[in-house]
């Protein structure tokens, strides 16, 4: 687990914080839930880690296979509790950050029709319609607070706001 400095964590803020950078026009989804998470949880997170999360979007370069919103908050779950040296499949870090992207990708199959698949989220849209982007807004906004949640529980921060 990597150490932060934080003892509260303010989930609204967050949410709110790459739910515009998206809405905006500034980001995708997948860069804006990174984006908020090196701004408001770890600003000492290379800004690579914001490039990273580039070719997630649209279900992974336009693909709409896997929402990026996930794709997102998977790339934060991994900066936070992965490994970053080779050890073994079962290592315990390892092993963490696959149950808490688990856990994050369940989220977004309980609150979103049980798919993480954007082609099924966005059939019958038109991808530069305000009906598309709204829902890619909140989807956003769904997963970073999601990502928060985890990271307030396993770290022990205070929510607020």
């Amino acid at each position: 687990m990597k150490k932060i400095k934080l003892k509260e964590i303010d989930i609204k803020q967050i949410r709110y914080d790459a739910e515009e950078v998206f809405r905006i026009g500034g980001f995708y989804c997948s860069e804006a839930i990174v984006s908020a998470f090196r701004k408001h949880v770890d600003p000492s997170m290379p800004i690579e880690m914001v490039a990273a999360a580039g070719g997630f979007p649209i279900g992974v370069g336009r693909a709409k296979c896997m929402c990026g919103a996930v794709s997102g908050a998977v790339i934060v779950l991994g900066y936070f509790f992965s490994r970053t040296e080779p050890t073994t499949i079962t290592d315990p870090k390892s092993m963490k950050c696959l149950e808490l992207c688990y856990e994050v990708q369940e989220e977004f199959r309980k609150m979103h029709k049980g798919t993480l698949c954007c082609h099924i989220h966005v059939k019958g849209m038109d991808l530069l319609s305000g009906e598309h982007k709204k829902q890619c807004v909140s989807f956003t906004g769904d997963m970073a607070e999601a990502t928060a949640k985890i990271i307030a529980r396993e770290y022990g921060l205070k929510i607020v706001g």
